[in-house]
């Protein structure tokens, strides 16, 4: 990508997003709405053989789109749901969304021991 001289961040052409279904609801799927879907989409996604500093700071630039993004949440969703491996959704990167999955697995295994605990003390 040809990077013009006043640009101080390295951006990627943003990969093609996958066909899977949306939720919709009256005024459209939620991505119509993402501040990302205008001028800062390369923000988004690491170019190959990014710099440390460079993707660290263009994460961080990413993050405050997000901040300011009124689908967030439905963003950050989207992508632990798919789960998208790469870039900046929902103001997580990609290994702060392992993170939460993760967290989210070991909640789900110790409600059902909670579950299946309970079960046999009411039977028993």
């Amino acid at each position: 990508m040809l990077q013009l001289p006043h640009q101080p961040l390295q951006v990627a052409a943003v990969p093609p997003q996958r066909t899977t279904p949306t939720r919709e609801d009256e005024a459209g799927p939620w991505h119509a709405e993402a501040v990302c879907r205008r001028d800062e989409a390369g923000l988004f996604f690491a170019p190959s053989k990014e710099p440390t500093a460079a993707r660290l700071a263009r994460e961080e630039a990413a993050k405050r789109v997000c901040a300011r993004c009124p689908v967030m949440v439905e963003c950050r969703e989207h992508a632990l749901l798919q789960p998208e491996p790469y870039g900046v959704w929902g103001g997580l990167t990609a290994a702060e969304r392992r993170v939460v999955l993760a967290r989210r697995r070991r909640r789900e295994v110790e409600l059902r021991k909670t579950a299946a605990t309970e079960r046999i003390a009411q039977a028993g």
